[in-house]
C-alpha cells in the first residue's frame, strides 16, 4: 500500500530488517510526515468545547526491556524471559502482562460499539513493540492496529511518542536524545503506517523524567520540536514557575520554557501530570472524579475547560491488572454528564485553540531548580551555568541537575557509574565511528541498536546485579559491532 502526503508518495516500511527493528534508514520520509501541522482530532472529534465544563485525560505507559538472556545469549524481551522462567520473582505475571498490552483494544471497541465516548492515550516503548513481534506475539500488535488504523476507532485513541528504548532523558547522552525520538517514530511507522504516525503529536518522557540542566533541557525541547511534536506531558513537581514557585494552575496547559547557557530560548506546550500514586490514580479513574470537581477557567479572555492529566503503568501492580478494567468501563457509562468529558491531549489542545486560546496564552513554566541557577548566574555575575551549578551544590548538597521524575525516591545517576560510564563511552564511539548517511545498512542498524539499548532505564532501575550485568554485555557487543564493522 502507498499513502500520499501533500508532496510525496510514501511506501510501506518493513517492520523488521535482517531480524532487527526497522528504526532507521528512512529519516527524510519520517521527517516529511511528522512535520505536518494539520489538525489531527479537530476534523473528527464529537466533543463540542462550548458544552464542556472540565476534561480528563489518561495515558497508559507500557515497557519491557530487551535483555541478552536467550538460550544462546541472544536478545529477547524480558516478557519472553518471564514466560520461560515462571518460578522466578513475579514472572508468573507474564500472561497477565501480555493481556494488559492488548486489552485496551477490546475495551475501546466494546465501549464505542455500545454507544459510549471513551478516550485513552497509549505510550509503548520501542523495546516492547520489537519484543512482542520477536517473541511471536503479533496477535497483540494486530489487536492494537484495530484501534490505531481503523477510522471507526481512531478518534478515541491517541498514541504518544517516547524514547525508543525507554531511556531517561536527563542522563541520556545529548547526541542520542534525537536518535531515540526519531527511532521510535520510524519504528511506529513501520508497524502502524505513515498515516498513524502523522497523528502522533504528544510525547511521554520515560519515568516522566524531565531534564533540569539548562543545556540538556534545551536540546530535549529542540529535538521534540525538530521531530514534529506539539506537546509533552510533565510531572507537576518537575517544573516551577519562572520565579521558582510551584504551579498555581496545574489543570491548565503551560508553555515549558527551555533556555540554554548561551541564552537561546525555546518553548513547547506541556500538559501537567498531577502528583500522586500513578497506577492507583489511573487504575481507579481518579482523573475523572477529580474533573467532576472543576469548572471552566478564564485564560486570555477565553473561558476554557481545565484538564486533569494522569499517566500510569498499564500493567504493573494489582490495581492496574485487576481493578482498572472494571473501573475504566464503569466510568465511561457516566462520562458526559454535567459537562465532564474525557479527551486526548492533542484533541483538548485543538479544541481550546479553536475558540481562540493559543499556546502563547498559556502560563509559563521551567524545569525545577532553574530559577536558582539563573538567579545565581545573575547575582554572582558568573560566566557560565556550570559555575552557578557548582556553587549551588556547594551551598546545598541536595541541589542537583539530574532531572526530576515520578520516581524521585531513587537516583538514576548516583551509584551507577558502572552503567553510565560504558553508556557514555559507547555513545561517543558510535558518533565518532558511524556515518549517519549509512543508516540503511545493517551494520549501522546493529550498532545503533546496541547504543540505544544500553541506555534502557531498567538497567539502573532494578539495581546492581543481573541488570547491570546485562548492561555490561550489551556494551561489549556494541563495542564489538563498532570495531568489527566500521
Amino acid at each position: 500500500m502507498v499513502i500520499v502526503t501533500e508532496s510525496i508518495a510514501l511506501p510501506s516500511l518493513p517492520e523488521l530488517i535482517d531480524g532487527l527493528p526497522n528504526f532507521c534508514g528512512w529519516e527524510s520520509l519520517v521527517d516529511e510526515v511528522v512535520k505536518s501541522d494539520r489538525p489531527v482530532f479537530l476534523p473528527t472529534t464529537n466533543l463540542k468545547v462550548e458544552n464542556i465544563n472540565a476534561c480528563f485525560a489518561i495515558a497508559l505507559h507500557m515497557q519491557q526491556p530487551m535483555i541478552p538472556a536467550g538460550n544462546d545469549g541472544s536478545l529477547i524481551s524480558n516478557l519472553q524471559y518471564m514466560f520461560e522462567h515462571p518460578q522466578e520473582g513475579d514472572n508468573h505475571n507474564a500472561e497477565p502482562f501480555a493481556h494488559c498490552y492488548s486489552r485496551m483494544a477490546d475495551m475501546i471497541i466494546e465501549l464505542v460499539e455500545g454507544g459510549k465516548n471513551p478516550r485513552v492515550m497509549l505510550d509503548y516503548s520501542g523495546n516492547l513493540l520489537w519484543g512482542l513481534r520477536q517473541m511471536g506475539r503479533g496477535d497483540i500488535l494486530e489487536n492494537l492496529k484495530r484501534i490505531t488504523c481503523d477510522r471507526t476507532y481512531q478518534p478515541y485513541v491517541e498514541w504518544l511518542g517516547t524514547m525508543w528504548s525507554h531511556a531517561v532523558v536527563p542522563s541520556t547522552p545529548i547526541p542520542d536524545i534525537k536518535l531515540h525520538i526519531r527511532a521510535w517514530q520510524h519504528h511506529f511507522a513501520a508497524i502502524f503506517g505513515w498515516e498513524a504516525l502523522a497523528r502522533v503529536k504528544g510525547f511521554s518522557p520515560p519515568e516522566m523524567h524531565l531534564p533540569n540542566h539548562p543545556d540538556t533541557l534545551f536540546e530535549f525541547v529542540k529535538a521534540l520540536l525538530d521531530c514534529g511534536y506539539r506537546w509533552l506531558m510533565v510531572q507537576e513537581h518537575s517544573v516551577e514557575t519562572l520565579t521558582g514557585q510551584p504551579l498555581q494552575y496545574k489543570h491548565l496547559p503551560h508553555q515549558l520554557v527551555a533556555r540554554n547557557s548561551q541564552g537561546e530560548t525555546l518553548s513547547i506546550t506541556a500538559l501537567i501530570k498531577t502528583q500522586g500514586s500513578d497506577t492507583k490514580l489511573v487504575g481507579q479513574m481518579q482523573p475523572y472524579y477529580e474533573a467532576k470537581t472543576l469548572s471552566k477557567q478564564e485564560l486570555a479572555g477565553v473561558q476554557i475547560p481545565p484538564i486533569v492529566t494522569q499517566i500510569g503503568d498499564g500493567e504493573n501492580g494489582g490495581v492496574m491488572m485487576n481493578e482498572f478494567p472494571s473501573a475504566f468501563m464503569q466510568a465511561w457509562q457516566e462520562v458526559g454528564q454535567n459537562g465532564i468529558v474525557g479527551a486526548t491531549g492533542t484533541e483538548y489542545l485543538e479544541l481550546i485553540e479553536s475558540i481562540g486560546c493559543k499556546s502563547d496564552d498559556f502560563p509559563t513554566c521551567q524545569a525545577v531548580g532553574q530559577h536558582y541557577i539563573w538567579q545565581k548566574v545573575q547575582s554572582a555575575n558568573l560566566d557560565t551555568v556550570d559555575e552557578a551549578i557548582a556553587q549551588l551544590k556547594q551551598e546545598n548538597p541536595n541541589f542537583h541537575v539530574d532531572g526530576a521524575s515520578w520516581t524521585n525516591n531513587l537516583s538514576w545517576v548516583k551509584g551507577y557509574e558502572n552503567v553510565l560510564t560504558p553508556m557514555n563511552e559507547l555513545s561517543a564511539l558510535f558518533h565518532k565511528t558511524v556515518d549517519p548517511a549509512l543508516s540503511q545498512q545493517t551494520s549501522y542498524r546493529k550498532a545503533l541498536l546496541y547504543n540505544l539499548l544500553l541506555q534502557t532505564s531498567c538497567f539502573r532501575y532494578w539495581g546492581q546485579g543481573a541488570w547491570t550485568d546485562y548492561a555490561r554485555e550489551i556494551y561489549r557487543r556494541g563495542e564489538k559491532a563498532l570495531t568489527d564493522n566500521f
